[in-house]
């Protein structure tokens, strides 16, 4: 399937604010769906001024990759801060470093992010102390201190 410049220019957008941080805002346009793509999600994210991506987490079996656009913004990689801008890729392995991004500057902050859709995953959540288990359309929160 096809999707020209002008098919995603007018896609409308949909407003997303993340479970755990209303301050996590973006405006999502999922171009992998647009295609009947089933595996993948591939999307095209658009974050305003003074927002987060997401709320700061890493999954345990899935991977993603955020390639900018446009826009500036900070990522945070585990520890480590680092600016962003058009141009820059983030690769987000298995069981790597928690991440999230910032949008610091005075224009949105245009990213294609690509990510897994597998049945099963396990996302940590470190700074809200929480885990989410993902299984088949199933989702489960728990707290890090009731984990076993």
């Amino acid at each position: 399937m096809y999707l020209s410049a002008q098919d995603i220019e007018a896609m409308e957008g949909v407003r997303k604010v993340h479970f755990l941080n209303a301050n996590a805002v973006r405006i999502n346009k999922s171009l992998g769906d647009a295609v009947g793509m089933t595996q993948l999600g591939i999307h095209q994210i658009s974050v305003p001024p003074g927002h987060f991506s997401t709320e700061y987490h890493c999954h345990r079996y899935e991977e993603e990759a955020i390639y900018v656009l446009s826009g500036r913004g900070v990522a945070t990689l585990g520890e480590f801060s680092q600016p962003i801008g058009p141009g820059d890729f983030i690769g987000c392995p298995t069981n790597g470093v928690a991440h999230e991004m910032f949008n610091d500057g005075d224009e949105p902050l245009v990213c294609l992010v690509v990510g897994q859709r597998l049945a099963q995953d396990v996302c940590n959540y470190p700074r809200q102390g929480k885990r989410l288990y993902r299984n088949s359309g199933e989702r489960t929160l728990v707290d890090h201190d009731d984990i076993e």
